[in-house]
């Protein structure tokens, strides 16, 4: 006879942290994606299909590592890596798709081949974090010109995340959110009511693999995959005492980004702030139980694949200055984290400033997009100031 779990192995902070985790990472970032398929051209079907890919890798690949490793393994989509894609230049929806099937195979690689990772692990963070932050500026800077062309909406949200990132930091995303749907609502541009409910649906697409496109947008997708999201999660799980090995993570996720690219799904990976919520003593007060939590928050990206095309259709018929807005909120945190990062050894901050403004100015050579030109600026740049000091 099967023992039933006791009620303090199930306690309530477990669910609530989930909840309010799930929340946040999903509510406070499905507007970036959202916008990443506009620019890739998609339909809303295809869009749809991406938004209910990403949630069903989240849940099952998140289920799977927590149940198996009995840790609290919380994963997310990569937004820095939303923003890569929606910046770069791409011949197709397809063409992106194929780009997203390398990012996640060359994750699966890096968790099978011990050297990869040693290699990886090598890579001068400055430049990576210089690269992502010229990405992520652009999205910023479209935050305030939100404000100048429509300050009724931008500007009052602003002043929701700067207010509540001093009280309520966690919650600031989510409360500015709140703010633009309320001032949407007042303004008389809400979205008409569904006249029917549509579950969400996968749509898949046949990947196109465009040599330019995979080294411009697919190697880039997974550096940025790697600097910016995974190994910040490795660092959550290691400070709430969990010693989590790489290598089955990144193989699980790196297979889960990669079987459901051809359904619009950029990248499956770990979460950093959203996985402090559900790593800490607050979320279950015995470690060794703790992985439960990583299972509740996968059930409950599971409920939002099953409701994504209806989120998705909310957000579509939103103002376009409303998803811009929520989009450069969400994108200010990282930035701010990149930009301090780059910085952070002397040595490297001119070759991290030039890979920066590189991939800062959009430039597209040979119909290879900035963010692979960045790093090759900043890689040349540091290579002859360590060979001409010699």
């Amino acid at each position: 006879m099967t023992a039933t779990p006791s009620a303090s192995a199930w306690p309530a902070s477990a669910v609530t942290s989930a909840l309010i985790a799930a929340i946040v990472g999903f509510g406070g970032t499905v507007a970036l994606i959202i916008g990443m398929g506009q620019r890739l051209g998609g339909t809303s079907a295809q869009i749809g299909s991406s938004v209910t890919a990403l949630c069903l890798g989240i849940g099952l690949a998140g289920a799977v590592l927590s149940w198996r490793l009995r840790m609290p393994i919380v994963l997310a989509w990569s937004t820095p890596g939303a923003a890569l894609v929606a910046s770069a230049t791409v011949a197709g929806y397809a063409d992106a798709l194929g780009a997203f099937a390398l990012a996640g195979a060359l994750m699966s690689l890096l968790g099978l081949v011990p050297a990869l990772g040693r290699l990886a692990a090598r890579m001068p963070t400055p430049l990576a974090s210089a690269m992502l932050a010229g990405v992520l500026l652009p999205f910023c800077l479209a935050l305030f010109r939100s404000v100048q062309h429509e300050m009724w909406l931008a500007l009052p949200a602003l002043l929701v995340f700067i207010g509540a990132r001093q009280r309520l930091p966690t919650y600031a995303l989510l409360l500015a959110l709140l703010a633009v749907v309320v001032l949407v609502l007042a303004h008389g541009d809400a979205p008409p009511a569904p006249t029917a409910l549509h579950l969400g649906a996968l749509q898949a697409t046949r990947p196109d693999f465009e040599p330019r496109t995979l080294i411009g947008l697919g190697v880039p997708l997974f550096l940025v995959t790697l600097a910016a999201q995974n190994l910040p999660g490795f660092a959550v799980l290691r400070s709430a005492g969990f010693d989590a090995p790489p290598r089955p993570i990144l193989l699980v996720t790196g297979l889960a980004s990669l079987l459901l690219a051809p359904f619009g799904a950029h990248s499956v990976n770990l979460a950093a702030i959203t996985a402090a919520i559900c790593t800490g003593d607050d979320a279950h007060p015995d470690r060794c139980q703790r992985w439960k939590v990583g299972l509740v928050y996968a059930a409950l990206y599971g409920v939002l694949a099953l409701f994504s095309v209806p989120l998705v259709a909310l957000f579509l018929a939103l103002p376009a200055g409303a998803i811009a807005t929520i989009a450069g909120l969400a994108l200010l945190a990282p930035l701010t984290g990149a930009l301090h990062s780059m910085l952070s050894i002397a040595d490297a901050r001119e070759a991290a400033a030039l890979t920066f403004i590189a991939t800062a100015s959009g430039i597209s050579l040979f119909g290879i997009g900035s963010a692979f030109w960045g790093l090759v600026v900043g890689f040349a740049a540091l290579g002859a100031r360590r060979l001409l000091q010699r």
